[in-house]
């Protein structure tokens, strides 16, 4: 921690409603403060230590244990606890082992005299973890300071999801501040994009990042390639626009890793991070949606890739989709407007809906259909499924860029031969 310091500003309101600086610096090994004063609370990752394993709990151990008071869980908790763990909670206790209050154990009644009682020590360490972080949290005072240290610790993906949705609404309802840690792409989901800060090689950038993507910044995976794009369907067409592209010039798309992240800026600055790294074991590049082509800040850059000692060659680190709007616009127009004039289109894009090939009457009518009607190209993929038969959105999409794709290959060069000398190719 030597020589870090941290600068930040809040909002005192014991004081004004304007914002207040604070700063906390680490220079000669002793902390060095200016603090507010607040409420904290902190759940290391000891609190998933099983009952039996925790020095606190001796004291509950065994037959003659009795407790000095127990309390029923209220209202909210029980609310909160059952919404995360998906389970009735209405019988929970908590029972205080001496007069300090310092120690306690959770406990679960018997709902009747035939139902068993049991303690913490019978429980799932993560169902106890959950129980005793939403009660310190609903007894917490407003503005408090929570801080979480691996939040998924001991919990099933769907509760680390619950949790971190429950963590959202205490922050607004009681204006707390919570930071945790996590290695979880199930937390990250629920958080907006600016609520998640990605730390690597001892650097820190906004924006949400899944587990995977971090592992290819860092060149924790074996790939001669990486490309990052705005969105989920952005890796969609690279995925399927590469295979198409690469049959053909004797690459290796096996070696090239793709990853979605949130936004055109979060895959522009992650991509340039990575390769202004002087040690990175390979390039990576940035896919982007047509509309970013004449934005400022948007612009490709050179990287330069020696050939031979003689010649150095140049590729774009960022990328287009074609068209200056939305891909799914692009390809919808692209599709629609050909569906009658390129050869076998309508019928390859049919089978690639996993439909009968008597069924292209039916794709025409529905695709002409909702190209009128709607009115959100993001969504026009889900309403063409839902008027064939509820088939899945995912397939819908892949039909229509694969569809795309092979059909018009001068769409295809056009995104990729900026860069075509990045791509590896296949050893011989």
């Amino acid at each position: 921690m030597q020589n870090w310091r941290v600068e930040y500003d809040l909002i005192d309101k014991r004081q004004s409603n304007t914002s207040v600086s604070r700063t906390a610096s680490y220079l000669k090994a002793k902390w060095n403060r200016d603090a507010v004063i607040r409420e904290v609370h902190i759940f290391g990752v000891t609190r998933t230590l099983p009952a039996s394993e925790r020095k606190e709990l001796s004291k509950c151990i065994g037959g003659e244990f009795v407790g000095f008071s127990e309390q029923a869980l209220t209202s909210s908790v029980i609310s909160a606890v059952e919404n995360i763990l998906g389970k009735e909670a209405a019988n929970y206790l908590e029972v205080e082992a001496d007069n300090t209050g310092k120690v306690s154990i959770f406990v679960a009644r018997g709902s009747s005299s035939h139902e068993e009682s049991y303690s913490e020590f019978h429980f799932g360490a993560g169902e106890a973890s959950v129980i005793r972080i939403v009660s310190k949290i609903e007894s917490a005072e407003p503005g408090a300071l929570i801080l979480i240290e691996e939040i998924e610790n001991g919990l099933h993906p769907v509760a680390t999801q619950r949790l971190v949705e429950y963590l959202i609404d205490v922050a607004r309802r009681k204006a707390c501040q919570v930071i945790f840690t996590t290695h979880s792409n199930d937390a990250i989901a629920p958080l907006p994009t600016n609520a998640v800060w990605a730390t690597y090689k001892g650097n820190v950038t906004q924006g949400k990042l899944d587990v995977a993507a971090l592992r290819t910044l860092t060149g924790e995976i074996n790939a001669r390639l990486a490309i990052f794009t705005e969105d989920k369907f952005g890796s969609l067409v690279a995925d399927v626009t590469l295979r198409a592209y690469t049959e053909s010039k004797n690459l290796d798309r096996a070696s090239i890793e793709i990853h979605g992240l949130n936004g055109a800026s979060s895959a522009r600055d992650h991509m340039r991070h990575h390769n202004s790294n002087p040690v990175y074991k390979f390039p990576s590049i940035a896919l982007l949606d047509g509309d970013k082509r004449e934005e400022s800040g948007y612009e490709p850059d050179f990287i330069q890739i020696p050939s031979n000692e003689e010649h150095t060659e140049i590729a774009h680190d960022i990328v287009y989709i074609p068209g200056t709007t939305m891909p799914e616009t692009y390809i919808i127009d692209k599709i629609f407007h050909n569906i009658e004039v390129k050869p076998n289109l309508l019928g390859k894009l049919t089978v690639a809906l996993q439909l009968d090939t008597p069924m292209q009457n039916r794709v025409r009518e529905v695709t002409e259909e909702r190209y009128y009607s709607n009115r959100e190209r993001h969504l026009i993929f889900s309403q063409i499924g839902e008027d064939l038969d509820f088939l899945s959105e995912d397939v819908v999409k892949r039909a229509f860029v694969t569809t795309w794709a092979y059909a018009f290959p001068e769409d295809v060069e056009a995104i990729w031969n900026p860069c075509r000398t990045l791509l590896p190719r296949l050893n011989n």
